[in-house]
Order: C-alpha cells, then structure tokens, then sequence
C-alpha cells in the first residue's frame, strides 16, 4: 500500500517527462525508502458552512479563524467550533480571490489567488489594517512568532517577512527525491509543516530544514464520508490548537469540520 500511495503522488504530482524514476532517485539521496502513511482517527465531528469555499484555516484565541475563495465571495472568519456560528467576517474586494490566513502577531495575514495582494486584519475584530504586496501566486499560509511559510502551488515553500513578505530562504519540497507540487493550505503543527496536496485526499508532512515529505497523511475514509460530488470541493484546511494538542481538517464545501488523531 505505501509504495502504491508514493507512486500516485509523484505521477499525480510530479509528471515524470525527463525525471529518474522514483525508486532510482531514492537511490543516493537521504530520503527514507518507505514514507510511512497514516490515517487518523476521527475524535469528533463539528459544524461547517457547506458554502464555505475554504482555503484557509487556523486556531487562534479560541476560535477558529477560516478564509475563503472565490471571486465575489471571499472572507475571512471568526468562527465558534461547536456550532459553527460565525462571530465575526471581514469581506475581501469582490474582484480578489481569497486564499490563506495566518498569525503574524495580534494581526490576521490573508492571501489572495491571483493579485499579489495580502491583507493584514485585527485579530480579534477582523478590522482592516493595510495590505502589502508580493509576487506570484498565494495559496497557502502559516508561520509562527517569528516567520510566515507561504505555498504558490509549486514544490517551493517560501519562508517570508511577517511585515514585508518578502522571502527570506525558499523550501524545495520533495518526496522520495522528487518534486512534489501542489501543495496547498498549511499548518505548522511541532516544528513541521502540514500541507493539503490539492485535488488530493493526502496531507504530507515536510520537514522544514530539507523539505523531505515524513509522513502522508490518508484523508479518503473522510473524504468518502463526505460523499462530496463537486470535483472542487476537495480536502482544504488545517487547524491546530497546540495548548489542547487538537488536529481540525476540513475542506471546499464541506458541511462538516473533523477533529483528528494521527497515530
């Protein structure tokens, strides 16, 4: 089963043209030979705007903090984990895709798709408070005290200025000595980084410092339980509560948000 999972993730994601095959790349390089791949356990089950375009999610003071997409439609949210009921919104211009959300200090960073835009928010009242620039495309974003971790769909995790955005060293993301792109929202869970594969029912877990995928993280019995038909309403979002060492994942127009253990 784990050599199977590793296969379709690099044809999924990675289309071999001049690349040496997996095994052979795996071959000279200090990538483990059998990633391991988990599924979590289900702890509880809360919740969710099933209209929520959801690209990004975090854990902060309590709530759930939780952006969304699309054109005409996006927003960023302080959400109550039990109900669902959303306590405070911010819209984002009708014109700007919305993508991820992360705490840099007391202020709330939110991506945008396509305009190179990031908006900076109040975290407790989601009140605007500027916005900055940056290049390329925003997907994904995470960080800590210190730095913002930003994903642009490609194997490359930009490591930036909670103030400026701009980069300060590049993360090449790789799975079995190959590129792994698409990665989506994330979340910095005990000093690595979780991802979203997009299109994928996968999380991968990266170490920061090489970029190498540990861990895989099988999403399809929740996926399945969804029951979704929409080919966009794919797994998309990771939260962690690291005071109560709770896991949250939810995706693009899921009716539900799933408390989860990995063993």
């Amino acid at each position: 089963m784990i050599p199977t999972l590793l296969a379709l993730l690099t044809l999924w994601l990675s289309p071999p043209a001049q690349a040496t095959p997996p095994a052979q790349a795996a071959q000279g390089t200090t990538e483990p030979a059998d990633i391991p791949v988990v599924v979590p356990r289900i702890v509880a089950r809360y919740p969710h705007d099933r209209t929520a375009f959801t690209e990004g999610l975090l854990w902060h003071d309590g709530v759930l903090v939780e952006s969304t997409g699309q054109e005409g439609r996006s927003e960023v949210r302080r959400v109550r984990l039990n109900d669902g009921r959303i306590l405070a919104r911010a819209t984002i211009p009708a014109a700007q895709f919305g993508e991820g959300v992360a705490l840099a200090g007391n202020d709330l960073v939110s991506l945008t798709w396509h305009d190179g835009i990031a908006h900076r928010w109040n975290a407790k009242t989601l009140k605007p408070l500027g916005t900055m620039r940056y290049t390329g495309e925003g997907w994904g974003l995470t960080g800590d005290a210190t730095q913002l971790i930003r994903s642009d769909g490609s194997d490359t995790l930009r490591v930036v200025d909670p103030k400026t955005l701009k980069d300060r060293r590049l993360i090449a993301v790789t799975i079995r000595g190959r590129p792994l792109k698409d990665l989506n929202e994330l979340e910095l869970v005990d000093g690595t980084i979780l991802a979203n594969v997009w299109h994928t029912p996968y999380l991968v877990r990266i170490d920061p410092g090489s970029g190498k995928v540990v861990q895989i993280v099988d999403l399809k019995p929740i996926v399945a339980e969804i029951g979704v038909t929409d080919i966009e309403a794919v797994a998309n979002g990771i939260a962690w509560d690291a005071k109560a060492r709770r896991l949250f994942v939810t995706g693009k127009l899921w009716p539900t948000l799933f408390e989860i253990a990995l063993p």
